[in-house]
């Protein structure tokens, strides 16, 4: 068995070994710079102050206070030796996130010193002794464990194929640095600097100059480095944890100084003060959300990594599978991702230009007008493809005129942050409405560059989505042309027998036979034809032949009627309105209204009364269905409503509410839905009023078309 005395001739030989290497080593690098090679100075400084301290380890042992404070320009040595790797490159940007904590490294080893002039001061006291000491060993292992973690961050940041550079110097470094972390773990334990572990330590230091050796031949090439943000934050962690051990260790120090009783009630009351004080922050988000606005904002050039986010942005969109959110929805939850909104809307371009609600994002009581955003609003956006600030447009501030189109119902709502529109190819395809995050801060230009670029990724998938609905619908208006040709195949062969037979009864029609087999030929004719006929009534194409002035209210009380069935209360109901005089056809729009209200009745439970309506609003006529069923999501009303051949009923065609639409837009009208899940749905039917249309008809350019053309051809232009 080795002895204490084996152990320290060993710890001489081997640090007198590792001052030579290091002060050769050293010598040699400063002599390549003077030449004018690549070397680098900051290590040859390091190895020259390292060799020095090598030195007086084995001339005056670990214990002496002249070798600890040798040992605090040895640490900050090799500190300038990593932040030189860092901006290797000339990039000095690349070392903004590590270098406030490299200062902080360096700050807590020069607290050395002044534990040595307290040691030197305070060293008659055994309490006194036993604390610096504690205090000491605390520091050197809160230093060894933050140059760890910049070590690996070294490496891991430098691209793959100029890790070959900084490769082996990584390796001596963090050899170093491991065994002095270890070391240090053994002696706060022990309360003593151990023997065994000092000569060990020796051996360490000549690996650590041998590795820099070949680090130095292998290191001519440029590294380019790009430290991790997630490595930073965990930096400053471990110094906070460093920290906080630093000062729970002086405290209870403190308190044991005052000695009997009243120090251990101190000490527990302090470890169940600081335990409540982190079990109450610690899990707070807004408390971590806030750390991580002032860190990025103080310690980073830029407030986002731009890697993160943009993998953050392609799982959310690119997420499928049957529980997968629809994919309007993951449009909005991608957007507010970026600035950490809590909900998010999404507004598209209507039939006629207006913006209307898509989907919502975790914002479900927020009411959105059927119009939320008139079509000037769309407009305004893709000329100037501008990021409003909601909070700026509440103050008064007007940029470039966005006062003027931002509707009430966002300027009242507190909680409605941002509006970033989607442009692709100078067209507004989108416009998203962003809620505020949880810590609420200032939207600043990072922002606004970051959800412009945002918004027109986002504009090109939903121009792309809208691309391939259009080219499905197509396909579909395709299917049922191959469909009705098989309906006139069968109308084709219906009536050659029918000419067929009538040409026989030209002859044969005094025979009785031929007679009976005529009147069974008719018979099936017929059926067939009232099949036909049955299956298409519902969805064939009505043709709006004449519009004149319809009385409305007349139109839904005679609607209503035909549901009324003895004393029972009636399912429909029109309530009393006054004359509301507008531009339709009477049977075109009976037949709409017909379908809405079955439509109504068939989402409703039964005893539930669907309403019918009429209003004058400005020039127009309204006429409204109203029911309190199953509702519809924003979603279903824009992209399966009015969609052909989508039909949520077995053995629906899929094209009634479609020909309803038509049928409205025929006569000069619009069709509006306003729809809740749970709650009910509101058709709207917007015609003309007759007066109106007798303005427009009072011009002679208006009066020269009408005596050109009759009723049914000008009908027949407008649709």
């Amino acid at each position: 068995m080795i002895g204490s005395f084996g152990w320290a001739d060993l710890g001489h030989d081997a640090f007198l070994v590792a001052a030579f290497a290091a002060m050769l080593l050293s010598v040699w690098l400063w002599e390549r710079h003077r030449r004018g090679a690549l070397s680098s100075r900051a290590e040859a400084l390091a190895l020259g102050i390292a060799a020095l301290w090598c030195l007086m380890h084995a001339a005056l042992g670990p214990n002496a206070i002249v070798t600890q404070l040798a040992e605090v320009p040895r640490n900050i040595g090799w500190l300038v030796v990593v932040y030189s790797l860092f901006r290797r490159d000339n990039r000095h940007e690349t070392v903004a996130p590590v270098r406030p904590v490299l200062l902080v490294l360096g700050c807590v080893e020069l607290l050395q010193v002044a534990l040595a002039v307290l040691q030197a001061r305070l060293g008659w006291l055994p309490h006194a002794t036993t604390t610096i000491f504690q205090v000491s060993v605390l520091f050197r292992l809160l230093l060894a464990t933050g140059a760890l973690v910049l070590v690996h961050n070294l490496y891991a940041g430098a691209m793959t194929a100029q890790r070959a550079a900084v490769r082996r110097t990584c390796m001596a470094l963090a050899l170093m640095w491991g065994f002095d972390l270890n070391y240090y773990t053994i002696a706060y334990l022990g309360g003593t600097w151990p023997v065994g572990m000092v000569a060990l330590r020796a051996v360490a230091q000549v690996l650590t100059v041998v590795l820099a050796a070949f680090g130095t031949a292998r290191g001519a090439s440029v590294a380019r480095f790009s430290p991790s943000r997630s490595v930073a934050f965990q930096s400053l962690s471990l110094l906070v944890i460093g920290t906080y051990l630093i000062i729970m260790v002086g405290a209870a120090q403190s308190l044991a100084w005052m000695g009997g009783n009243a120090s251990q009630l101190a000490q527990l009351g302090f470890a169940f003060a600081t335990t409540i004080v982190i079990l109450a922050l610690v899990p707070s988000g807004r408390l971590r959300g806030w750390i991580n606005v002032m860190v990025a904002k103080h310690l980073f050039q830029h407030r986002y990594d731009y890697r993160a986010e943009w993998q953050r942005f392609t799982r959310t969109i690119g997420r499928a599978g049957a529980n997968a959110q629809p994919f309007h929805t993951r449009v909005v939850q991608a957007m507010a991702d970026i600035t950490d909104s809590a909900r998010g809307l999404l507004l598209v371009p209507g039939e006629g230009g207006d913006l209307v609600l898509a989907a919502r994002w975790q914002w479900p009581t927020l009411q959105v007008p059927a119009t939320a955003l008139s079509a000037g609003a769309a407009q305004f956006f893709e000329q100037r493809f501008f990021v409003v600030d909601l909070d700026e447009a509440r103050t008064g501030t007007d940029h470039h005129g966005e006062l003027a189109i931002i509707p009430k119902w966002l300027m009242i709502e507190e909680s409605a942050w941002a509006l970033v529109p989607l442009v692709h190819f100078d067209r507004l395809v989108g416009l998203v409405v962003l809620g505020r995050p949880p810590l609420a801060r200032k939207l600043d230009w990072e922002d606004f560059d970051l959800l412009r670029v945002v918004g027109q990724q986002l504009a090109s998938y939903l121009a792309e989505q809208n691309g391939q609905a259009a080219l499905l619908e197509a396909s579909r208006f395709d299917e049922f042309n191959r469909r009705m040709a098989f309906v006139m195949h069968d109308i084709k062969n219906l009536a050659s027998q029918l000419a067929l037979l009538s040409r026989n009864a030209e002859r044969h029609a005094d025979n009785p036979e031929f007679r009976k087999d005529m009147l069974v030929t008719l018979r099936n004719s017929a059926d067939k034809l009232n099949a036909l006929l049955a299956r298409l009534s519902r969805y064939g194409a009505g043709n709006v032949e004449r519009i004149e002035p319809v009385d409305a209210a007349q139109v839904i009380a005679a609607v209503a009627a035909r549901y009324r069935t003895g004393t029972e209360t009636p399912p429909v109901d029109a309530l009393a309105s006054t004359p509301c005089v507008v531009m339709a056809n009477r049977e075109t729009l009976e037949q709409v209204l017909l379908h809405l209200v079955q439509n109504a009745l068939d989402a409703s439970l039964p005893g539930m009364v669907v309403l019918l309506q009429t209003r004058i609003e400005a020039l127009g006529g309204v006429i409204e269905v109203i029911d309190s069923g199953s509702g519809m999501s924003a979603d279903f009303v824009r992209t399966r409503l009015f969609t052909p051949f989508v039909s949520t009923k077995a053995g629906g065609f899929g094209i009634g509410a479609f020909e309803a639409r038509e049928l409205v837009r025929a006569m000069r009208g619009r069709l509006d839905v306003e729809s809740r899940e749970g709650l009910g749905s509101r058709f709207a039917i917007r015609l003309p009023l007759a007066i109106s249309g007798q303005l427009e008809g009072s011009g002679p350019a208006s009066n020269s078309a009408n005596a050109a053309g009759t009723p049914t051809e000008n009908s027949k232009k407008v649709a």
